[in-house]
């Protein structure tokens, strides 16, 4: 991994020292997929901000006072599904944090490639994303390692199921950025949404 910590890759304030444990809400009986992302006490952390029709596909990740910590813009014209992720509301390449894409055109399982902005030969990934949507669990690896740095998998609740909700949970490990891990949640979601209407 280039020897540097995978923390702070959007902002240190976002690493702990243990655990972080997440609970990333999809209300899924609306017009536009509305996204909540609170901590195990219920304490709203994040929101995701969806547009229903734009040009360019992209959400925007808001902390708990509603400013935006992340533009999530899926590159038009790739082969392999792609995704950019910027600081705060931009999409200016001076802007990008880190890229996501497909590790290949066809997949059962869903791996995702995660490559930081100062990679930009990306030839060996910064981190990988491992994941069987339709069991709703994936794992998030520092680069090509068995390291994990978070793993995601369903709450089922009879309360969400009748409430239109898709409820997760996500285990961040220490030091690892949290939003970094909900934005690559949240891109995984978006492609395994385009899968479902092929």
């Amino acid at each position: 991994m280039q020897n540097q910590r995978p923390s702070g890759i959007i902002n240190p304030k976002y690493c702990a020292p243990y655990n972080v444990d997440l609970a990333i809400v999809r209300k899924v009986l609306t017009l536009s997929d509305s996204f909540t992302v609170t901590d195990v006490n219920g304490k709203i952390v994040f929101n995701l901000k969806g547009s229903l029709i734009t040009l360019h596909d992209h959400r925007v990740l808001l902390d708990a006072a509603g400013e935006p910590i992340v533009t999530l813009r899926r590159k038009i014209m790739s082969a392999h599904d792609q995704w950019q992720v910027f600081r705060g509301e931009s999409t200016e390449l001076k802007d990008l944090i880190f890229s996501v894409k497909k590790s290949s055109v066809f997949q059962l399982k869903t791996k995702l490639d995660v490559f930081l902005a100062n990679n930009t030969k990306e030839e060996v990934c910064d981190f990988k994303v491992k994941g069987s949507w339709f069991e709703r669990s994936c794992v998030v690896y520092a680069g090509e390692s068995l390291t994990i740095a978070a793993q995601m998998h369903k709450k089922h609740t009879v309360q969400s199921i009748a409430l239109g909700k898709d409820n997760f949970i996500v285990t961040v490990y220490p030091n690892i950025d949290y939003a970094f891990i909900v934005a690559l949640i949240l891109i995984l979601d978006e492609i395994n949404q385009d899968k479902k209407k092929d």
